[in-house]
């Protein structure tokens, strides 16, 4: 399995960003898919998940203001990134579990300019 994302950059305190990801295999195989992100110097963290039964989270940080949606027909995992901080600064990796199997994708860079 192989997750491809796309859409990290630079946005403004305020500003909107959208991240996508695309998985080599159809969303329903996977029982949770997701994204997380991660800070220099510390532990990477959940942002969003989205499981088959259709049951979202989110990280307390973000919810308001983040969106995951899934579209099965084009095997993407999106996120919605609304009125960013500079706290969301990081690098956010897209995520997807199979069973016990958990994959990964390289990060994407995510700044936000205060």
């Amino acid at each position: 399995v192989q997750l491809q994302a796309s859409g990290g950059g630079l946005v403004q305190a305020g500003g909107s960003l959208r991240l996508s990801c695309t998985a080599s295999r159809r969303i329903f195989v996977f029982n949770t898919v997701g994204w997380y992100r991660q800070i220099p110097g510390e532990q990477r963290g959940v942002v969003a998940t989205a499981t088959s039964d259709d049951k979202t989270n989110y990280a307390d940080s973000v919810k308001g203001r983040f969106t995951i949606s899934v579209d099965n027909a084009k095997s993407a995992i999106d996120l919605e990134m609304s009125s960013v901080k500079p706290e969301d600064t990081a690098v956010y990796y897209c995520y997807a579990k199979m069973g016990p199997t958990e994959f990964w994708g390289k990060g994407t860079q995510v700044t936000v300019s205060s």
